[in-house]
């Protein structure tokens, strides 16, 4: 761990009622995020395996990223995070009965203001960051019906 708290880890899992190609297709389909994800405010392709992405969560702080795509063939998605945000979020994806395990894991450095953020509100950044996940969560099996 970074001796001065600057790196994040996160995971989680749950289950929703879609077979795995089709929740890595909407894992995949980054331009469409703010359809479904209520915290990415915007999206722009710069590339076949880049896309800009704005996200905000509960707190008055806006993420400016840059994602690149690493995997997009199940069972494994994901992307390296850069901008705001350095290292990556990953979605493993499994076949169980009734549809697919998804085992969210992401580890980030952050940089800047969110830095500073870190070393005296690290909490208040792991609670706005499961609001975003539950944001994920929400809309993703809302995308999936």
């Amino acid at each position: 761990m970074d001796p001065v708290a600057r790196d994040f880890r996160f995971t989680d899992a749950w289950q929703v009622p879609a077979p795995v190609d089709r929740v890595a297709a909407v894992l995949t389909d980054l331009e469409h995020y703010p359809r479904w994800w209520p915290q990415v405010r915007a999206v722009a392709r710069l590339g076949p395996d880049t896309a800009w992405v704005r996200c905000r969560s509960a707190l008055p702080y806006t993420l400016d990223l840059v994602l690149d795509a690493v995997s997009r063939t199940p069972p494994v998605v994901e992307v390296a995070l850069g901008g705001d945000l350095t290292g990556f979020a990953r979605f493993t994806l499994t076949a169980v009965d009734g549809g697919t395990r998804l085992d969210f894991a992401q580890e980030v450095l952050v940089d800047g203001a969110l830095a500073l953020a870190s070393y005296v509100g690290r909490p208040v950044l792991v609670w706005n960051h499961r609001r975003m996940m539950a944001g994920c969560r929400r809309g993703l099996a809302s995308a999936l019906d």
